[in-house]
C-alpha cells in the first residue's frame, strides 16, 4: 500500500465547513495504519464528521484505493495543535484568525490586533466570532484545544 499516494488524494479533500483547506492540513487525517486510513473529527459532536468519512471514501475510491479502510478516533481528542502551518495560512487568508496560544488575535483581514470577542461562539462550534476595532470587520476565530 502506498501511504504517499494516499496522502496525496486525501490532501486533496476539503474540510466540508472550510473548502480551502484539505482535511490533510486540518490534521483531521492522523495517518494511515493497517490498512486504515485512520481520522479525528475537530470535537466529538461534529455534525461534519458524516461528510468528511463519506468524501474520503469517494476519493479514495476514486483513486483505485477501495480497499482502504477508514477508522474514526476520538482519543486522543483532535487538537488544534494538528493543524499544519499551510493550513494556519489558508485559514487567514480566508478571513478565520488561525488558533494561536495568546490574548492577542490578529484580525485577518487588515491585520489589526484591536479586536474583541464578541460571542464565545461562531458559525461552527470549533470557533468564536470576533470583531476588528481597527476596521470593524467580523470574523471567525478558531478556538484553541
Amino acid at each position: 500500500m502506498d501511504h504517499a499516494a494516499i496522502m496525496q488524494v486525501l490532501a486533496g479533500v476539503p474540510d466540508p465547513e472550510i473548502p480551502v483547506i484539505s482535511v490533510i492540513d486540518l490534521g483531521i487525517v492522523r495517518g494511515i495504519e493497517d490498512g486504515r486510513v485512520i481520522i479525528t473529527p475537530t470535537y466529538s459532536g461534529c455534525p461534519a464528521t458524516a461528510a468528511i468519512e463519506a468524501d474520503v471514501r469517494a476519493a479514495l475510491d476514486a483513486n483505485g484505493f477501495r480497499e482502504v479502510m477508514i477508522e474514526t478516533r476520538l482519543s486522543p481528542p483532535w487538537s488544534t495543535d494538528w493543524i499544519s502551518e499551510e493550513g494556519k495560512a489558508k485559514l487567514k487568508a480566508y478571513g478565520i484568525a488561525p488558533p494561536q496560544q495568546s490574548d492577542e488575535v490578529e484580525c485577518p483581514n487588515c491585520g489589526s490586533l484591536d479586536t474583541r470577542e464578541i460571542s464565545r461562539f461562531g458559525s461552527t462550534p470549533c470557533k468564536a466570532q470576533w470583531q476588528c476595532n481597527a476596521c470593524l470587520e467580523p470574523f471567525d476565530r478558531f478556538k484553541c484545544h
